[in-house]
């Protein structure tokens, strides 16, 4: 991990602007793609600085052609708790633009599914979008690699969230394994790894001890984590998320090892109210990532400068999203009669144990850094303090989440920070 980079000051006019309209609600986003050698992704014509008045910005885009990009996000519809990953940065493109640039949002994986759309995004039926790399170890190992290693962060549902996410994209950004898988694909990364939220067991029946593990039916979403239920005696299953609530409710699996946003907009509550969580360690992530195609590569360079600090400081509506979301499964959970508890020191022990075994495969797959676990420590413990000086504490434990947290947290010093402070900048298309 290098040293902190020196914070730029700016007031973001433009954010403050859109959050007026839904920014504190938005979901995950980040930085956006490529330097202009690495990615293929430089634009032709004039550029300008990250913190450029409107009226400079304007009079760069004076004379180009307006267009409209199509932007497939997670969201399943704009009633989605998540829809707002779309519809914020809908909103940031569009202003700074000065409406050269139309946002066309997409729902509920209309043009292509996740095993497809990184395909849509190469061919142009796709400008931008969100993915699942993960889904594909194959092609994205370096991600899938990353993700593993996530899991020796230590789980918050508040500050917790903040720092995997900045440190998530921090390492992608700093990995050229990540960066040339994606360009292999012909894709650029708008943020190479979204870590998202946090993973916790929901489940029909309360699951307190190393016994209760044993021949557990666990929904997961990876490799890994289909590594670490074995290794606690469980049997993991597969499955698409929007499987997961039918399953639980048929009692084809007893338990989903999810993040809490998707779980309470599905309603997963009512057949599997009991939530567990972890303290000290968490389970791997299962990472996101926001790209774009080839479509992306031939705008202005203008019009790609706009689109990656778009993407980057509406990361703020994506903590509000998570977060938020957070807090809105634990009083969920609690309304449907289900506990909320961490696990027993032994779990939770063998948790961290096995993720450092996990991790330690990981490196010798020759994808990630040797010291990663270290460079990740560094990281964490550099963003933490931070966010701390910024106002952003843990107030109290997970399971008085919904009781602590307040929802009118602003997230935009925390946006500004891990965009101007973090590895992303670094990419700004020039």
């Amino acid at each position: 991990m290098s040293a902190p980079r020196p914070r730029r000051s700016r007031a973001l006019a433009l954010v403050a602007a859109a959050a007026g309209v839904s920014l504190t609600l938005s979901a995950c986003a980040g930085s956006a793609g490529g330097g202009s050698d690495e990615a293929g992704s430089s634009g032709s014509g004039e550029g300008f600085e990250y913190d450029a008045p409107q009226e400079d910005v304007d009079a760069v885009l004076e004379d180009l052609d307006p267009v409209t990009l199509t932007f497939q996000p997670s969201a399943a519809s704009q009633n989605s708790v998540m829809a707002p990953a779309g519809t914020v940065f809908k909103d940031i493109v569009e202003e700074r633009s000065g409406g050269k640039i139309k946002v066309d949002i997409v729902w509920g994986q209309a043009i292509a599914g996740w095993t497809e759309v990184n395909d849509a995004l190469a061919d142009g039926r796709i400008d931008v979008a969100y993915t699942l790399p993960v889904y594909e170890p194959t092609e994205f190992p370096a991600i899938n690699d990353l993700g593993t290693s996530l899991a020796g962060l230590s789980s918050s549902p508040f500050v917790g969230e903040m720092v995997a996410n900045a440190v998530g994209s921090e390492i992608a950004w700093d990995n050229e394994n990540v960066l040339e898988q994606y360009e292999a694909k012909g894709l650029v990364p708008l943020n190479p790894l979204a870590a998202s939220g946090g993973y916790y067991t929901v489940c029909s029946d309360p699951v307190e001890t190393a016994q209760d593990w044993d021949g557990l039916q666990v929904r997961i979403a990876s490799t890994a984590q289909a590594a670490q239920v074995e290794n606690l005696g469980g049997t993991p299953v597969s499955m698409e998320y929007g499987e997961t609530f039918e399953a639980l409710q048929r009692g084809t699996v007893d338990c989903t090892l999810g993040q809490l946003v998707p779980s309470a907009e599905a309603g997963v509550f009512e057949v599997a109210p009991e939530l567990g969580y972890t303290t000290d360690s968490s389970f791997s992530r299962s990472p996101g990532a926001y790209l774009a195609g080839s479509t992306y590569q031939e705008l202005p360079l203008a019009y790609q400068q706009i689109i990656f600090d778009s993407m980057a400081l509406a990361s703020s509506g994506g903590m509000q999203a998570i977060i938020g979301g957070n807090a809105d499964a634990v009083s969920q959970a609690k309304e449907a009669g289900g506990q909320v508890a961490p696990f027993a020191d032994d779990i939770q022990d063998e948790i961290r144990s096995y993720s450092e075994e996990l991790t330690s495969e990981a490196v010798a797959n020759g994808e990630i850094p040797e010291d990663i676990q270290q460079v990740i420590a560094d990281s964490a413990e550099q963003w933490t303090t931070e966010f701390e000086g910024l106002g952003y504490t843990d107030k109290g434990e997970t399971k008085d989440f919904d009781q602590w947290y307040d929802p009118e947290t602003d997230y935009t010093a925390y946006a500004e920070a891990v965009y101007e402070n973090g590895a992303a900048m670094e990419h700004r298309p020039s």
